[in-house]
């Protein structure tokens, strides 16, 4: 079974999060970031990944902390899930075009976290939405998740179709690099043995 579940709790963020690597992309969302839920939303949906999220944070003071430690948690979840990543592909990609928005997502699962971001917002804000959260975001996803992820912004020039884009764009690479490799049955996708 390919699940996790994972609770963060500090005193800025309290976070219960489950995700089924084998699901049908099936979601439960409720982080009180109303635009965030929605990119979780596309991000469940399109990865095919279930994903259960409960987030109380400080949004008095503003959405960063619930954003950022909604990725940690999800980056911690897929590693326990994955556990030793036999049998996956390990690398997906994906070119997604959103209306005027076209991204292009490549990652690793290698368990080496890096973030390639290429991805300039024509708007500070998508509502009340601070735009630069979705790096901290995919920030935290990778470094927590152990992930190589470069994501690139071909064109765009509408913001909310800029990050809509980028999360579906990472969810069908994700979805590629989770699924088991029907060639090569229990192994390491990796001539070290090792990821």
């Amino acid at each position: 079974m390919r699940k996790a579940e994972i609770t963060r709790r500090t005193t800025e963020t309290q976070i219960t999060l489950g995700a089924d690597l084998d699901g049908t992309g099936v979601y439960d969302i409720q982080t009180g970031v109303g635009f965030f839920d929605h990119m979780l939303e596309q991000l469940a949906r399109h990865s095919l990944i279930d994903l259960t999220v409960r987030a109380k944070g400080d949004l008095h003071i503003d959405d960063h902390h619930t954003v950022e430690d909604t990725g940690i948690a999800l980056g911690q979840a897929l590693t326990k899930a994955l556990g030793d990543k036999r049998g996956i592909r390990r690398y997906g990609a994906c070119h997604l075009p959103m209306d005027d928005a076209q991204v292009r997502a490549a990652l690793d699962l290698s368990g080496r976290p890096y973030l390639l971001w290429n991805v300039p917002f024509p708007t500070a804000r998508i509502g009340t939405f601070d735009t630069e959260l979705v790096r901290e975001f995919f920030q935290a996803l990778t470094t927590h998740g152990g992930i190589t992820l470069h994501i690139d912004m071909l064109h765009g020039i509408n913001s909310h179709h800029i990050a809509e884009a980028t999360f579906k764009a990472v969810a069908r690479a994700l979805r590629e690099a989770v699924e088991p490799d029907p060639r090569k049955g229990d192994a390491i996708p990796s001539t070290k043995g090792t990821l």
